[in-house]
């Protein structure tokens, strides 16, 4: 039986002119980080996570930290879809800590993940913000591999997030899903859909003209399914259920191009793998 993965990524961003640049980088398998891109310009730093493994069993242990120095700009996404394997009984585990100093702004944009049935599966998310900061952040999880018809049926899916400034909590969720057919058929559960998706701003005042906006785009966009948009005291929380994370996704890049404009005054730039 292999040993399971204990896999480490650091990565510090610093400004050097009016460039935003990948000053530290550091892996242990799995984890790898592909070359810094600039498809938008020096100013933000497009950077492609990469899981060389392909995804987590029982076992997995990951850790990243990522830190931004002051007015510093940068996306990160994945190359490919991860995917949370059935165990046997142990639990694979992800801890992700992020600093964001002032004047930097973060934008972290995972592809969507795949959750197996019989996973045991939890990660756990802090993010520090200093005052001007900005994050900008999704999550897109199906549960089950619905395209040969399996459901989450079976195992525990648990997420905990926080975005804290000045030692005071600006954002905390958590989430915990247990697999069986109450839970996927519960309105409190997945309600018989596959994707629960949560995409994130946290860092600036949200004004209420803005959220109107945001709320049109599902209104005029014909997405099947269930959302939600709620405006927080320093940002907006939206969050979608339904089965298709192509929905997900570009609803997600309606509401990031109205916040990139409205907080940055630049439109969107999607990465080439997606």
């Amino acid at each position: 039986m292999a040993s399971p993965w204990a896999g480490e990524l650091e990565l510090e961003f610093a400004k050097r002119n009016q460039q935003t640049v990948l000053t530290r980088n550091y892996t242990v398998a799995p984890w790898k980080i592909q070359r810094s891109l600039y498809p938008e310009g020096e100013e933000v730093c497009h950077c492609i996570l990469l899981h060389t493994a392909g995804g987590l069993v029982g076992g997995d242990r990951l850790s990243a930290k990522i830190h931004l120095q002051p007015q510093t700009q940068a996306l990160i996404t994945t190359a490919a879809a991860s995917k949370i394997y059935r165990s046997t009984g142990a639990e694979s585990l992800q801890n992700l800590h992020i600093r964001i100093d002032e004047g930097a702004n973060l934008e972290w944009f995972p592809q969507e993940t795949i959750v197996f049935t019989e996973a045991q599966y939890r990660q756990q998310t802090r993010i520090e913000l200093a005052p001007t900061a900005t994050l900008t952040m999704w999550e897109i999880i199906r549960f089950g591999r619905t395209a040969r018809g399996e459901k989450f049926l079976d195992g525990n899916w648990r997420s905990h997030t926080e975005v804290w400034r000045d030692q005071s909590p600006l954002w905390i969720d958590r989430q915990y899903l247990n697999g069986n057919s109450e839970m996927l058929g519960s309105p409190n559960g997945l309600n018989n859909y596959a994707i629960t998706a949560n995409f994130i701003f946290v860092g600036a005042i949200v004004e209420p003209e803005l959220i109107t906006r945001i709320r049109s785009t599902w209104e005029q966009g014909n997405y099947q399914g269930m959302s939600g948009v709620t405006r927080s005291l320093s940002g907006l929380v939206c969050r979608y259920c339904g089965d298709s994370s192509s929905d997900a996704r570009k609803w997600f890049q309606q509401i990031w191009h109205l916040l990139r404009v409205s907080y940055r005054d630049r439109a969107i730039c999607v990465p080439r793998v997606w």
